[in-house]
């Protein structure tokens, strides 16, 4: 076992934050996730906020997540497209509607470090 329990450690860095999603166990053998978004501050400290999730809550919090990431993905689809129209006809171009699910900007890259312990 590592630090603190850490069975599993996986990290996703962002241009302004990082996450950090960690499989641990407890004392007890009890396993659980924890996602912690850490992010600097302007004073050169780090603020970090954590969410933990027990193994036997994962499949209820899965499904709450996916169903939330869905409504994000139909918002920014629309907001996409509204933007689009947007800039379009600030240009003074007549506008042409975009694809279902096109996106005018260039998706951000994430990059995945992973550490196993």
């Amino acid at each position: 076992m590592g630090i603190r329990g850490e069975l599993f450690s996986t990290q996703v860095q962002l241009p302004n934050r990082t996450y950090f999603f960690n499989v641990k166990e407890n004392r007890m053998g009890d396993l659980y996730l924890n996602v912690v978004e850490s992010k600097g501050r302007e004073n050169g400290n780090f603020e970090r906020q954590s969410v933990i999730v027990f193994a036997e809550d994962l499949a209820e919090f899965l499904a709450g997540f996916d169903e939330s990431l869905k409504v994000m993905e139909q918002y920014g689809r629309k907001q996409n497209k509204s933007a689009a129209l947007r800039k379009e006809k600030e240009k003074g171009k007549e506008h042409t509607e975009m694809p279902e699910g096109a996106s005018p900007k260039k998706p951000r890259q994430i990059r995945a470090v992973r550490r196993e312990y």
